[in-house]
């Protein structure tokens, strides 16, 4: 009779507790405050993980929430980075620029590298989490100690957001999207220097008076409904976070494409 009750007193504690919220696993943090454009300097403390391949740049397809392609390649060769909500900001964070290190574990080289923001990351680690490429996150370690460094599984660093720099000849990209039509039309903005981010995206047909707002798709891409065929050329005009502004006439062409690149003249 003890041993029933018993029994029965232990089944009551479990229901009560799982009633009650409780979980397995560790702890969820709440993500930090949303990181702005002021580029203040000052150094944050993060968690950092790796995934994808060693030496590879992320994802299998190369490519990620932002909807970046090629990443692998310049000019982010592979130095990319999944950031928690307050980093990928529900993709109005792609492409902003972040310094990073490590000191701690010992194959940490305690030397800042750079990496783009490419992927998003939900893992309620930290208040700030960078889940970075293979390459990205050896790049933090002592040469030759890359690869114990990423045996060490998740390290404390530390951040902070910098303005993105690029090679002179690197413009700012417009990619019009697959699945694009007369009708529908969606832009992804890449390799904007400066802030590194883009908030507004506007565009205005060959003959139009006024700049049209696009409205934010997901990751870095920007996209319109229109009830008439959207014709070219297209001029394009962008906001960064900071607030600056470009415009480039005769960005998209005459007879535009869907699954195309235009590489701009422009840079902030």
């Amino acid at each position: 009779m003890a041993a029933s009750t018993m029994q029965i007193v232990a089944v009551a504690v479990v229901l009560a507790a799982l009633v009650g919220g409780a979980q397995c696993g560790p702890p969820k943090v709440p993500p930090g405050k949303n990181i702005s454009a002021d580029c203040d300097g000052k150094w944050l403390d993060a968690k950092a993980t790796w995934y994808g391949k060693p030496t590879g740049a992320g994802p299998d397809d190369n490519g990620g929430a932002c909807g970046y392609k090629d990443v692998n390649k310049a000019p982010f060769n592979s130095m990319g980075a999944c950031g928690n909500p307050p980093i990928f900001k529900d993709g109005l964070g792609c492409g902003s620029c972040y310094e990073i290190k490590c000191d701690k574990p010992a194959e940490c080289s305690g030397e800042p590298v750079i990496v783009h923001i490419t992927d998003q990351n939900y893992e309620p680690i930290a208040a700030y989490h960078f889940d970075l490429a293979g390459t990205a996150f050896g790049a933090m370690a002592k040469k030759g100690e890359e690869e114990k460094l990423r045996k060490a599984g998740i390290i404390d660093m530390q951040f902070r957001r910098v303005k993105c720099k690029y090679p002179a000849d690197t413009k700012i990209a417009f990619h019009v999207e697959k699945g694009c039509n007369p009708n529908y039309f969606a832009l992804l903005i890449k390799y904007a220097a400066g802030d590194g981010d883009i908030v507004g995206v506007e565009i205005k047909e060959s003959g139009a008076k006024e700049f049209i707002p696009l409205k934010h798709s997901w990751g870095a891409i920007w996209r319109i409904d229109s009830d008439k065929p959207i014709e070219g050329p297209i001029a394009v005009r962008l906001t960064s976070e900071g607030g600056t502004t470009l415009v480039q006439d005769d960005a998209i062409p005459e007879g535009w494409k869907a699954n195309t690149l235009y590489t701009s003249k422009l840079q902030f």
